[in-house]
């Protein structure tokens, strides 16, 4: 098994594991980040319903390095849950370690007024 697969592999089982323990409501929904080579994505998810109540990435920005992106990404998260109704979250790191881009997006929306 090469490095890449096992790698990913090991994330895989992280994940598994935070999904067992957090579940996301209406009232307190899920953050969960996803964090790929390029670009990072966030989203407020109502695990009960299975919806989505906002989403955020850094798709189309193209300024500054990938931490800096990640701060505009959780304060923009943030922004957005706050205008549907979300003062709190509970955070999903997505199996990923909680430094770098995971980290600088949490601050982020902790800034912004997300409570998690």
């Amino acid at each position: 098994m090469n490095i890449t697969k096992r790698k990913t592999l090991h994330r895989e089982r992280r994940h598994i594991r935070i999904r067992a323990k957090v579940k996301g409501t209406a009232a307190i929904p899920r953050l969960s980040v996803f964090r790929s080579a390029r670009y990072i994505v966030a989203q407020l998810i109502d695990d009960e319903r299975g919806v989505t109540i906002a989403e955020a990435s850094d798709l189309k920005a193209k300024k500054g390095n990938k931490v800096a992106r990640a701060t505009v990404v959780g304060k923009d998260i943030a922004v957005k849950g706050k205008s549907k109704g979300v003062e709190r979250a509970v955070f999903d790191r997505g199996g990923f370690l909680y430094t770098g881009r995971v980290k600088a997006l949490a601050d982020a929306a902790r800034e912004a007024g997300l409570k998690f």
